[in-house]
């Protein structure tokens, strides 16, 4: 059985303000990213500002983008993350 949910190690930590900004930041460089998130994750819920989270490579394009934690994914048990460089999508 495959699934979409990746399962390789994250590429470091990033504390709680870089996580909201950079996923703030992707929400509005991108079109239809925002709606996509609102549809497919729910939210963190209580985040406090000591909270670390992981953060991975995009496996699209020049490995450039970062993943980041967005949400939880509705239809499968993973973090849902979106990519700081392409814009898109993925669970971790």
């Amino acid at each position: 059985m495959s699934s979409n949910i990746a399962q390789n190690y994250p590429s470091g930590l990033e504390s709680e303000a870089q996580r909201s900004a950079a996923v703030t930041a992707a929400l509005e460089r991108f079109d239809g990213l925002r709606a996509k998130v609102a549809t497919e994750a729910t939210p963190l819920g209580d985040v406090g500002p000591d909270d670390e989270w992981w953060v991975w490579v995009c496996p699209r394009g020049d490995f450039e983008g970062r993943l980041h934690a967005a949400g939880y994914a509705l239809e499968r048990r993973a973090v849902y993350t979106v990519c700081d460089s392409c814009g898109e999508a993925f669970l971790r």
